[in-house]
């Protein structure tokens, strides 16, 4: 399992807009720039943010993107979702008839990595931008946590 630049740019880069606290739409350019990420990289993404309704584009001198809700209402899996990135966890496909080693057989780890995926979609459906510029994502994984793990490891 692996989330590509794709997904990681695109909530980096949101993440920058909403943080600067604009109401005018911000240039792809100071994005780029603050976030070490190429502009024709992000403008790619940007396409497809803006046609997934996340952001909207404003044209001309003072033009750039701008969230199209508040902070508190984009959720990270929408942005992952917008930018066609798929979080797999499984070598088989959902629903295939073919299992993960390439047989109708699934692996024997099969059911732990699937619920991994799950538990993946749940902490980034739970996850928004306004959480992640207010710092309040670290811990958040310690609501469902076995007593005494994390805390253990936070210490």
């Amino acid at each position: 399992m692996k989330l590509t630049t794709k997904g990681r740019y695109a909530v980096s880069a949101l993440a920058d807009i909403a943080a600067t606290g604009s109401d005018t739409p911000v240039a792809l350019s100071d994005v780029a720039l603050r976030q070490g990420i190429s502009l024709s990289y992000l403008e790619q993404l940007f396409a497809k943010l803006r046609r997934a309704g996340l952001v909207e584009s404003a044209r001309g001198v003072a033009g750039g993107y701008a969230l199209s809700a508040p902070a508190s209402d984009i959720r990270v899996a929408d942005i992952v979702a917008a930018v066609d990135e798929e979080i797999r966890t499984t070598a088989c496909a959902p629903g295939s008839s073919i299992g993960c080693q390439g047989t109708s057989a699934r692996c024997l780890t099969h059911d732990l990595w699937d619920e991994l995926g799950r538990q993946i979609e749940v902490f980034l459906n739970a996850v928004t931008l306004e959480d992640i510029i207010e710092r309040r994502v670290a811990g958040m994984a310690a609501v469902n946590a076995p007593k005494g793990r994390l805390v253990e490891a936070a210490e």
